[in-house]
């Protein structure tokens, strides 16, 4: 019986083809809708992960100035500035740090011969690497020997190699940088551009000390970037540098600090968040389509009922009861919903690759989410096909023999 109703319920919908197929469309549109609308909420929250995490794992980065007890930011040069010597008291005093690396940095132009190229430099210390997952390809990355003595020597991206080495192998080779000579020790691994667009691997990285005192003739750093050992630790890693540099900065207790910690984690999971609730807004938005083609389902159902009038009277009067005529009408619904939940599975996965393709927009089909769109279809067809499928059972035979 439940083969014949399914049956019965695909030649209605051949037969009437251009109703079926604006009964489909509403679903189609809804179901479709809805994937990509998730599919883009997702690859909002991967592009975030994304940028956060190509700064490196469990990051807190320590920068100059802090902001007053209202939120207001403090005046440029009020306070302390950061110091090699803050960095240097953190890492001997806080606990739970993996790697800690002070940094500066100032755009440089680069000259080899007759090729130049303009980058950013960034004086550091060894540890920079390990922070931020890059890998030496060729030679070495610049010791602690290097940084105490001011060496000038620098390790660069293949960016860098691409435009100022063009035959290759530039370890050992001196690389101007600001007019002053600097021998190539290492060159990084490829690591390409970020989820934001920025390439990694235009980069040069030379000894602090030499970048402070030979290149900007500061004392001061820009930032101090530390690397938890996990994230279980952060937390309390974050309160110790708080601690350390308030004694070293002789800040009283209920001062405004002269410095800031930003918890790369802590912001991630706040951006996570905030692209959690997006998700689900545009999630939402697309299901008011599925919803608006539930009732087009219901619409089209009813006038079924009407145009079918004598052909349920006809099934009445040769023995179908109630449940048989209730079953037909309900699976009809159904067959659209489950139809219409395929054919905007497959709109809304293509529409996705699409809007990925051509807009450069990263989208993260969802399995999940497909899964949860068709079996929506197929209920809205289901409850939005039970007053049809009602109202058809409850006929009176005698009636719907007369009806023309």
């Amino acid at each position: 019986m439940f083969a014949e109703s399914v049956k019965m319920a695909i030649d209605g919908m051949i037969t009437n083809k251009m109703r079926t197929f604006l009964t489909l469309l509403g679903i189609i549109i809804g179901v479709g809708a809805v994937i990509t609308m998730v599919s883009l909420g997702l690859g909002v929250k991967e592009q975030i992960k994304a940028n956060i995490s190509s700064l490196g794992s469990n990051l807190l980065i320590i920068m100059p100035g802090g902001r007053t007890a209202s939120g207001a930011r403090l005046a440029a040069g009020t306070g302390v500035r950061l110091t090699f010597e803050d960095a240097q008291a953190i890492e001997r005093n806080v606990s739970g740090i993996e790697y800690m690396a002070p940094s500066v940095n100032s755009s440089y132009q680069l000259v080899v011969g007759n090729q130049n190229w303009t980058a950013n430099v960034e004086g550091t210390t060894p540890n920079m690497i390990d922070i931020r997952s890059y890998k030496i390809e060729e030679g070495r990355m610049f010791s602690e020997k290097d940084l105490n003595s001011r060496a000038r020597v620098a390790v660069i991206g293949q960016t860098i190699v691409d435009n100022l080495f063009p035959d290759g192998d530039p370890v050992g080779k001196v690389l101007r940088i600001n007019k002053a000579p600097f021998k190539v020790v290492g060159v990084l691994g490829v690591k390409g551009q970020s989820a934001n667009g920025q390439d990694q691997d235009d980069v040069v990285y030379i000894p602090l000390t030499t970048a402070q005192q030979r290149m900007m003739g500061i004392t001061h750093v820009n930032r101090i970037t530390v690397q938890a050992q996990n994230e279980d630790v952060i937390n309390d890693v974050q309160t110790q540098i708080e601690s350390v540099l308030r004694v070293r900065h002789k800040i009283k207790d209920g001062g405004d600090d002269d410095f800031t910690v930003r918890n790369l984690a802590a912001l991630m999971d706040t951006m996570m968040e905030t692209a959690n609730t997006i998700t689900l807004l545009l999630g939402n938005i697309a299901a008011i389509s599925l919803l608006v083609g539930g009732i087009g389902i219901m619409n089209i159902m009813l006038v079924s009922v009407t145009e079918r009038t004598r052909e349920i009277g006809i099934r009445k009067a040769v023995g179908a009861t109630y449940d048989n005529i209730l079953l037909q009408f309900l699976i009809e619904a159904m067959v659209i919903g489950v139809v219409g939940g395929i054919l905007g599975t497959v709109l809304g996965v293509g529409a996705s690759y699409a809007l990925s393709y051509f807009s450069g927009w990263q989208t993260v089909v969802s399995v999940v989410a497909i899964i949860v769109a068709v079996i929506f279809s197929v209920g809205i067809g289901l409850f939005f096909g039970i007053y049809p499928a009602r109202k058809a059972a409850l006929l009176d035979p005698i009636d719907a023999l007369r009806y023309e």
